[in-house]
């Protein structure tokens, strides 16, 4: 497994979505109080940005038609949306954030 670096922890505002594109994925970066979260940036259902949507906790709302995903696994909670995004492993080492390129 190969980690990339992509941003300082700092950097992530919590609860402000941040999109990265790392190995040709588009991923959505979301800071949870401590925690980092990369998720799929394309809804499964429209394609929106996920990067732009609101954070409920450990979810994300897409900004397009408002289906909602969590964070850790990245199935939707609610249509309409029916398929899950990818999810990302991600670490966080000496204040800088990582993110492993396979897809979990």
């Amino acid at each position: 497994m190969t980690w990339v670096k992509v941003t300082s922890f700092d950097d992530l505002l919590p609860g402000r979505p941040v999109r990265v594109e790392v190995g040709g994925h588009r991923i959505a970066l979301v800071r949870v109080d401590d925690a980092v979260y990369a998720i799929g940036d394309r809804c499964s259902h429209a394609e929106a940005s996920l990067a732009e949507g609101e954070i409920f906790d450990t979810e994300i709302e897409c900004p397009r038609h408002g289906a909602v995903f969590d964070l850790r696994s990245g199935k939707p909670l609610t249509l309409p949306a029916t398929r899950p995004v990818p999810t990302y492993r991600v670490k966080v080492e000496d204040g800088d954030v990582y993110l492993a390129l396979e897809s979990s």
